[in-house]
């Protein structure tokens, strides 16, 4: 990821800009190990468009091996060379091992080299990305500076990335132009240690860890590759948490080779205190009987620095230093740590510092622990609290409290997303004494690890065990369980009776209290949706949307998002689904974008990829494709660790939408493949999103096919959205009866939902069906109310219709209208297949098709693009600086650049244009 970097982007595409206009380009980037040259470069290859992109990497080990770099410049068009002179050809061929010969003439190679790459220059503009370039042998480095110097109108770039300082001779490339890369900004490194570590941190751990960085972006990296979701506890929990990459393990081990056992004890205190703080550490020293003169040594053999903060040279090197430490002296200075922590100030630190320094089981400890944790959470989430509840139980010496202790901390585990850790201590307190409830309560959350780790098909039947013994114990847990069984019974592939079975024991709950919650609202709805359709459900579900919005929407601006699992919290990415059933696109944004942000805010780690991937289906129908696909790939990130059940695909219904048909057809396989036996989550859209895909494509029959199983199948939101596909596939497959029975189903849900969102849909499908005057009002019904919904993508699908059918009717002029709101619309956003049906439409009325030009956000970086999506949603520049952990100031400055760029002139401006 590239964060910052605006003077060395900027030397990029400049130079990329005159190698498109004809003029050559050479750029060096020289910087220390970490700096992110490898970054540069790929955003050069991002950049490139309308160039040939060739990448090229120094490999240390070829050092010593004579045209070993040069070998992989030409080996891709080696054919290229019979056209070169007979010496140059011959130069070359002797250098790379092709013919007998003495040693070649360096200048023959280089300037064969120039002539090859002359040539392809000449036929497609080419820029050349040479990585690690100082592990370059000589002689290759030679030749292509050589091609460097001389470069002038070919139409060539090269960009070459060296280390700083420079571990091998990098002579050749002295004089070239140079773009020195240091560390980042204090603003790019939070945003970018943001991005890295992906749950709460206690800020002052965000201060050491960034001060201990020194803007170097690898050692801010470095910080999440293989961390389990719950190791990340802001702060709170062992340092030797994290996996260190083993140039720092071998840096720490040899620069503290041979230092006094006194310095050595010192810098492993420093290790265990996660804030820096140089008072905190001096106390601890003192309790230990260290003296100043302990620091010298770490510090001449640069492991550290001592003054108003403790840093060490890397971040991970507190946890290289911790993990070598015995465990003796590691509860040695957590003792020592605890003393010197103000149990007042901070209570939570005192309690787990105790904890570390306990040997055996302590209740006074445990107990402080188990009070700690709650507050911890708001410091480091999830995490935070399961590290503290899960040390708690390891101390607990009465089984009944090892066993409560434990259950509890295995909830907190599966909510911050380590599913394994939350089965073992699940497995303790099954083995332990429990009252009732307690044990109806580990069989609940038993069946919901097997849900986030798996979709099969046995979950729902573990769900309604757990909510029978739950009822006559406590109503609303056995409740909220009942309603997660009906959920779960056709996302898990389970068969038609299946549900209606669910559906009946939901029925059978204990009854909602008064005034009842949003969850009660739910459970009634579903219920009875199964059981008495959907027209019956509507008006109880419609309630339990305005309860869900209303609840997120106090949350929100109370910021109080404390609890993962309060009533609102726990439900809103059902409360999507529904939101999509009932065609509700005001609550469908709001309950999606307040999912995302609980699941951030309290580090909910098992919750967040879902909260992401309905997130990204928003934005998909709502047109923001750019936006959608950020998404899908920040949830795959989130999905990494093994043992976890996949999600549906929304790379699916993006590229449907996009029109990309290998691609959707590939993700479709591939989700097929994920999904085992009796798991239906993962294969739930895609059905719905092939039928998007062929009638965007003009493939009628088989986007009927597509789109029949959802239809029937009468899954929540899938049914509602295909609905509409079916009935235009139906249509243009001249299947009429099919197309009339789905439009009466279509209709009647229209009415039952009220929302211009559906009832645009429905005004739509009856246009195709309709002829003559009928079908005219219904097209501007359709154009109507689409128009006063979020949906822009179906109000487009609106305009194209309409304009098809007035070009059949022969009203061209009309058609125009009509067909060049759509084509610019679905250009736009990026629906490619529907776009290219509006172009043959316009042309079919005798008028050309505009081309595709360049979004306006085209102009804007990466960072001013964000910053404008923000500032577009009404923020203020204050609002904006502090979710970005910049200053006001510095959002006003990147606002009059974007203003700039744009060429607009105010906020307002910039809230109507199309930031995609």
């Amino acid at each position: 990821m590239l964060v910052g970097r605006c003077t060395e982007r900027k030397a990029i595409e400049r130079l990329l800009a005159g190698v498109r206009a004809g003029r050559s380009g050479v750029l060096v980037v020289s910087g220390a190990a970490g700096t992110g040259k490898t970054a540069l470069l790929d955003h050069a290859h991002d950049v490139a468009s309308g160039c040939r992109v060739e990448r090229f990497t120094g490999v240390e080990t070829e050092r010593e091996f004579a045209y070993a770099g040069l070998h992989q410049v030409h080996a891709p068009w080696r054919d290229r060379l019979d056209a070169l002179p007979p010496p140059q050809r011959a130069a070359l061929e002797v250098a790379f091992g092709l013919r007998a010969g003495g040693p070649p003439d360096r200048f023959l190679v280089g300037l064969a080299t120039w002539g090859v790459l002359a040539q392809l220059a000449a036929e497609q503009p080419l820029l050349c990305l040479v990585d690690d370039a100082q592990w370059w042998d000589a002689a290759s480095a030679q030749a292509m500076a050589f091609v460097a110097r001389r470069v002038a109108t070919e139409r060539l770039g090269l960009v070459f990335a060296l280390r700083d300082p420079h571990p091998g001779d990098v002579r050749a490339f002295a004089g070239l132009p140079t773009e020195v890369v240091g560390g980042l900004g204090e603003a790019d490194a939070r945003e970018l240690l943001a991005r890295v570590v992906r749950a709460p941190l206690d800020e002052r751990v965000r201060d050491r860890v960034i001060a201990e960085a020194r803007g170097n972006p690898l050692a801010l990296t470095e910080l999440s590759p293989g961390a389990e979701p719950a190791r990340l506890a802001g702060g709170f929990g062992p340092p030797d948490a994290w996996r260190v990459p083993r140039r720092v393990e071998e840096s720490v081990r040899c620069r503290s080779h041979g230092l006094p056992a006194e310095t050595r004890l010192l810098l492993l205190t420093a290790a265990a205190e996660p804030l820096g703080d140089p008072a905190l550490l001096w106390a601890a020293a003192g309790h230990l009987g260290l003296g100043a003169a302990a620091a010298a040594p770490a510090e001449e053999a640069g492991l550290w620095e001592v003054g108003t903060r403790v840093r060490f040279h890397h971040p991970l090197a507190r946890s290289a230093v911790y993990r070598a430490a015995a465990p003796v002296d590691r509860r040695r200075v957590h003792r020592a740590l605890a003393a010197a922590t103000d149990p007042w100030a901070e209570p939570d630190r005192h309690a787990w510092h105790r904890a570390q320094a306990a040997l055996g089981a302590d209740e006074g400890i445990a107990a402080d622990l188990e009070r700690a944790a709650g507050r911890a959470r708001a410091r480091g989430g999830l995490a935070a609290t399961a590290a503290f509840l899960e040390r708690a139980v390891t101390l607990t010496p009465a089984p009944a409290d090892r066993a409560r202790r434990a259950l509890s901390a295995a909830q907190a585990k599966h909510g911050a997303g380590a599913p394994d850790a939350a089965r073992e201590l699940l497995t303790l307190a099954q083995s332990g004494p429990l009252p009732a409830l307690a044990r109806a309560r580990v069989k609940l959350l038993d069946a919901e690890i097997a849900w986030h780790t798996t979709r099969h098909d046995g979950v729902p039947a573990q769900l309604l065990a757990a909510a029978r013994e739950l009822a006559p114990l406590d109503a609303a847990l056995a409740r909220d369980t009942y309603l997660h069984a009906l959920v779960a019974a056709p996302l898990a592939g389970t068969a038609g009776r299946a549900v209606l079975e669910v559906a009946d024991a939901g029925r059978t709950a204990p009854p909602a209290p008064m005034p009842p919650r949003a969850a009660d609202l739910l459970l009634d709805g579903l219920a009875s949706r199964t059981v008495q359709g959907y027209e019956a459900c509507a008006p109880t579900l419609k309630r339990a949307l305005t309860a869900l919005v209303s609840h997120a929407s106090e949350r929100h601006r109370a910021a109080g998002w404390a609890r993962a699992d309060d009533d609102g919290g726990r439900w809103l990415g059902l409360g999507c689904r529904v939101a999509v059933a009932l065609w509700d696109d005001e609550a469908l944004c709001t309950l999606a974008t307040r999912a995302v942000d609980l699941a951030r805010t309290t580090g909910a780690l098992a919750a967040l990829p879902a909260a992401l991937h309905a997130l990204a289906v928003v934005r998909v129908l709502t047109g923001d494709f750019a936006q959608a696909a950020e998404l899908n790939a920040e949830a795959a990130v989130y999905r990494q660790p093994p043992g976890l059940a996949p999600l549906p695909d929304g790379d699916v219904l993006l590229a449907a939408w996009r029109g990309q048909q290998h691609l959707a057809h590939q993700l479709q396989a591939t989700a097929l493949q994920v999904a085992g036996p009796g798991e239906g989550v993962t294969v739930t859209p895609a059905p719905y999103a092939l039928a998007v895909l062929h009638n965007s494509l003009g493939n009628y029959d088989a986007a009927l096919a597509a789109a029949a199983p959802p239809c029937e199948g009468d899954e929540l939101a899938h049914s509602s959205m295909a609905l509409p596909e079916l009935i235009e596939a139906a249509v243009r497959a001249d299947r009429p009866d099919r197309a009339g029975t789905a439009l009466k189903l279509l209709d009647s849900r229209a009415q039952a939902s009220g929302t211009p969102w559906a009832l645009g849909l429905a005004a739509r499908s009856r246009a195709l069906l309709s002829t003559g005057r009928a079908a005219e009002e219904a097209y501007r019904e359709a154009v109507e109310r689409l128009g006063h919904c979020r949906m822009v993508p179906h109000l487009a699908r609106a305009h194209l219709l309409y304009g098809e059918w007035l070009r059949r009717e022969r009203r061209r002029h009309d058609a125009r209208t009509h067909l060049r709101t759509a084509h610019r619309m679905l250009t736009d956003m990026g629906a490619q297949g529907f776009a290219a049906r509006a172009a043959h439409e316009l042309r079919a009325t005798g008028e050309r098709p505009r081309r595709q030009t360049a979004e306006p956000a085209g102009a804007l970086t990466a960072h001013e693009l964000h910053i404008a999506r923000l500032v577009a949603t009404g923020a203020t520049s204050k609002e904006v600086g502090a979710q970005l952990f910049l200053s006001p100031r510095t959002i006003d400055a990147h606002l009059r650049s974007i203003f700039r760029k744009l060429r607009i002139t105010s906020r307002r401006q910039l809230r109507e244009l199309p930031l995609h």
